[in-house]
């Protein structure tokens, strides 16, 4: 079996402008215009998800709700409580349902724990700021020894949004 391929997602930018809960804090502008601009990019680098497995916070939610009218694939979505605010080993126990073959698997929460995880699968630190998404190619074993072989995973790379809206906006 070739690797697994794994995109690591951080929330696209939230709101702080009304007394919310953490949980329940939406996108603001700026958060939307960049999840529609992760998923071009995600597109365009081929990198179409086939499963996504998102923490069930409202900005989780709303950043990919922006994002997947820009692919035409099917693609399964599981919102889950226990990726909020989470880290290593609930997306270890998230991936268990998932077969590895399933991939590119499109996974999207939180700082610090998404930074963590990519971190702690790349050996390379890794800091994932706002919609930023880091490529990952596993060693190709099933999820759960795959996700233990910690720096065993090459990055491909990380996309930032904002930035490429902001090269897009001065050509």
């Amino acid at each position: 079996m070739n690797g697994q391929r794994l995109i690591v997602m951080r929330h696209a930018k939230s709101s702080w402008k009304q007394p919310l809960a953490d949980h329940e804090r939406p996108l603001k502008l700026r958060g939307i215009r960049e999840a529609q601009r992760a998923a071009i990019a995600l597109k365009e680098l081929g990198w179409i998800p086939s499963t996504v497995i998102s923490s069930d916070a409202v900005r989780t939610r709303q950043t990919w709700a922006n994002m997947e009218s820009f692919f035409e694939e099917s693609i399964a979505v599981h919102f889950r409580h226990e990726l909020y605010l989470a880290g290593m080993a609930a997306l270890t126990e998230a991936l268990d349902d998932i077969r590895p073959q399933t991939t590119p698997t499109l996974v999207l929460g939180h700082n610090p724990g998404w930074s963590a995880v990519v971190s702690h699968l790349s050996g390379q630190a890794t800091e994932l700021k706002t919609a930023q998404a880091a490529l990952l190619v596993g060693p190709g074993l099933p999820w759960g020894p795959a996700l233990q072989a910690a720096g065993s995973w090459r990055l491909e790379q990380v996309i930032w949004p904002r930035a490429l809206l902001e090269s897009r906006t001065r050509d």
